[in-house]
């Protein structure tokens, strides 16, 4: 397969595939639509907030006003919204736009009823979906280096690891449309207990008069030693909350695992506690990053960190 991170994809007819990015201003939008526009594709960026897409005009990309003018005659479709009721809202009255064969890769963490509600709006209209959410944050998604945890029909794979190629390192093929937007929620479990327990331990050690940076030196370049928890745990003791991924998206995807568990018969017991933990820190910090979930815990309510 040619290296679309350099030549771009080209249509049927020879000429850039033309790709429509909804959610294209956001975290992870952002710089994925500008990686598609840089090795490429003809990119159509929406956002709900026009302004905050606006810089991937500079990038080659259309900015457009409404869902329309980006899906209109596009040839795939690329979904990173918030949740299912923005992909519904924004999309769902306008697949019959898209081209004759379009591909919808749904990239957003929407569960698996969220997956199952869009799979059956797309066959409704006649689209190919794909379901592939993607492992990584920001600066992964900055550096095209996102792992895609793809999920759908065979017939379409090689279209969909063009603009895979171009957002990505690598794409893992799991099978069936659904069995991606599973294994993430398997995924983001690991993550979210990894944040949650480098919060409570960070707070353990201030509450026993213990600097928590001994703790990370202790354990660094050990088998307990993850770049995860250096990360997090340094943006815990610098104050320094300038999100990757938010608390408040955070807090939602724990939602779609413990409502998953629960549909599974499971009792997961530390799972659910992290979701009510990052629930609780919505209100004042849904803004900053995870690590955040950090001041709800902190004996001293995160003296070092940011108040705003």
């Amino acid at each position: 397969m040619a290296d679309t991170k350099k030549t771009g994809a080209t249509d049927a007819e020879g000429g850039a595939a033309t790709v429509a990015f909804l959610g294209a201003g956001g975290l992870m939008g952002l710089p994925m639509a500008r990686n598609l526009a840089q090795a490429g594709f003809a990119v159509r960026a929406w956002n709900r907030s026009r302004e905050k897409a606006e810089p991937l005009s500079a990038d080659g990309a259309v900015v457009v006003d409404d869902v329309a003018g980006a899906v209109t005659g596009a040839d795939v479709v690329v979904t990173m919204l918030a949740d299912t009721g923005a992909i519904i809202e924004s999309l769902g009255g306008e697949l019959d736009a898209l081209a004759d064969g379009a591909v919808w890769l749904q990239t957003s963490t929407v569960g698996i009823e969220g997956t199952q509600r869009l799979a059956e709006l797309a066959d409704g209209h006649g689209v190919t979906f794909v379901d592939a959410p993607v492992l990584g944050t920001r600066a992964p998604a900055e550096s095209g280096d996102l792992v895609v945890l793809a999920s759908g029909p065979d017939d379409v794979r090689e279209r969909a690891e063009a603009v895979f190629d171009a957002v990505g390192k690598r794409t893992v093929w799991v099978g069936e449309a659904g069995a991606g937007s599973r294994l993430k929620l398997v995924a983001n479990a690991w993550v979210m207990s990894i944040v949650e327990a480098t919060a409570e331990t960070v707070a353990l050690a201030e509450g026993l008069d213990v600097d928590p940076q001994l703790f990370l030196d202790a354990v660094a370049g050990g088998p307990l030693d993850l770049p995860y928890l250096q990360a997090k745990g340094a943006m815990m003791l610098s104050g320094d909350f300038e999100p990757s991924m938010t608390l408040a998206l955070a807090a939602k995807d724990t939602r779609l695992i413990d409502d998953a568990a629960d549909d599974a018969g499971l009792d997961l017991p530390m799972l659910r506690t992290i979701r009510h933990r990052f629930g609780e820190g919505v209100a004042d910090h849904g803004d900053k990053d995870m690590a955040a979930t950090y001041l709800t815990s902190s004996p001293t309510g995160g003296t070092g960190a940011e108040d705003g």
